[in-house]
């Protein structure tokens, strides 16, 4: 599991480096999942005043994920990482339905930002391990996801405390990603 897995998939194309970018509302838990990827110690996190960035060399592959944090006062600052995004992975709170509204916004606005356009998006429901989370087939209905046809995406549940459902989604970008790069 985790990011070496990921860079053995994108072997066949040496020397590739791959520009995640990592976005969600705060407590959405973009850095738990970070570190999960990064296979690092999930058990103190604090809420992200800047950016977090994970990079991973191995066999010739460049993985950079960066993890931008998601408080309001921050978001504007989201489109200075815009460029040269190879993939986008935004982290819904699935408990906090409150907020689904405003998440689907920002997701709205971020997939009419030029410099993502055509940009392949995962959405990782997270928090699923939580009997209140909602499921990632209501998150997709409630945020109209099935009117995105300007690029491809998947919104798949996970949990990023127990790791359950991100390697599925880490599949999905290694495989779109190199769709994308051929």
């Amino acid at each position: 599991m985790g990011l070496l897995s990921i860079l053995r998939k994108l072997k066949s194309a040496p020397d590739q480096e791959v520009r995640i970018l990592l976005l969600g509302l705060d407590n959405a838990g973009k850095t738990t999942l970070l570190k999960q990827l990064a296979s690092e110690d999930i058990s103190h996190i604090t809420p992200t005043q800047g950016f977090n960035i994970k990079s991973v060399q191995s066999q010739g592959f460049k993985l950079n994920v960066w993890d931008i944090g998601g408080q309001r006062k921050i978001r504007p600052y989201w489109r200075n990482y815009f460029e040269n995004t190879d993939v986008l992975i935004y982290v819904i709170d699935s408990t906090d339905r409150k907020r689904f509204e405003e998440t689907g916004q920002e997701l709205a606005e971020l997939l009419d930002e030029e410099k993502l356009s055509g940009v392949p998006v995962l959405i990782f429901a997270n928090k699923q391990d939580l009997l209140t989370a909602a499921p990632a087939s209501e998150i997709a209905e409630g945020l109209n996801l099935h009117t995105i046809r300007d690029r491809i995406w998947q919104i798949q549940s996970c949990s990023a405390l127990t790791g359950e459902g991100v390697q599925d989604g880490m599949n999905w970008v290694c495989k779109n990603v190199n769709a994308k790069k051929k």
